[in-house]
């Protein structure tokens, strides 16, 4: 591998499939810190902080060395910089965060992230009504859909662009496909987005296209939300099927 190119890492699909971790995981980090390349995880979720996925990991007997990021962590900053006057849209254990800045009155902007199954007419037609009323629209990210267990679901992406299209407004978007989460994690390892970078991921638009149209490249892997049948007119640099696979993937580039 050429020296020092940074890695992003996607967690859900490549690292956490369903409720374990992936079986070739721990020989995937220790070859990251024995070849001593700057790496980052960069995850899309919104269900947890950076912290309660280091736990996770913790729990499955993998510690993890190198930094990581969720979108909801670098949402969170993003808020705290711009904004005063929020209504937020995400699982209740993670409203603590925002403590001292929800109004359910007159928001500057409504924060969009995981709601799961609470997604309704009534939240709908409420998010519209703030947006109509002048907040701005903030996405946690903007999946179209995703794969907790096996299951393909509809994500909050789908509801958001409802919400855009209804309002004629657009949303600042935090995570991938954003340049701007890709910019968060390459400077947390002492990069920018103009040197050579590596994305490991299992969502091509988001991960690999996304990386792609910034420079970087794309190991799209099949353990994750995307199949070998929805790879079309644009490609992956590489497609793998695990961990391991990007291990020799990694000593040729």
């Amino acid at each position: 591998m050429k020296k020092n190119v940074p890695v992003l890492i996607d967690f859900d699909g490549v690292i956490k499939l369903g409720d374990q971790i992936a079986p070739d995981a721990k020989e995937f980090f220790d070859f990251i810190h024995t070849k001593r390349i700057p790496a980052c995880i960069l995850s899309n979720s919104t269900l947890r902080t950076s912290e309660l996925m280091k736990n996770f990991l913790l729990e499955k007997g993998l510690q993890l060395d190198i930094p990581a990021f969720t979108a909801f962590d670098v949402t969170l900053d993003y808020v705290k910089k711009h904004h005063s006057k929020v209504k937020v849209y995400c699982r209740d254990y993670l409203l603590q965060h925002f403590e001292g800045m929800i109004d359910d009155q007159n928001p500057d902007v409504v924060v969009i992230g995981d709601i799961g199954d609470r997604w309704n007419y009534n939240t709908m037609n409420e998010i519209f009504n703030y947006v109509m009323n002048g907040a701005e629209i903030i996405a946690m990210h903007k999946n179209k859909f995703w794969q907790p267990e096996g299951k393909l679901i509809l994500d909050a992406g789908a509801f958001i662009s409802a919400i855009e299209f209804a309002t004629g407004k657009n949303a600042t978007v935090i995570g991938k496909p954003s340049p701007l989460y890709f910019k968060t994690a390459l400077e947390e390892i002492g990069y920018s987005t103009n040197n050579e970078f590596i994305m490991i991921g299992d969502d091509l638009e988001n991960d690999i296209l996304a990386a792609q149209e910034i420079g970087g490249t794309g190991i799209l892997i099949l353990t994750g939300k995307t199949n070998s049948d929805d790879i079309k007119e644009l490609k992956p640099d590489f497609v793998v099927r695990s961990l391991n696979e990007v291990i020799k993937i990694l000593w040729q580039v």
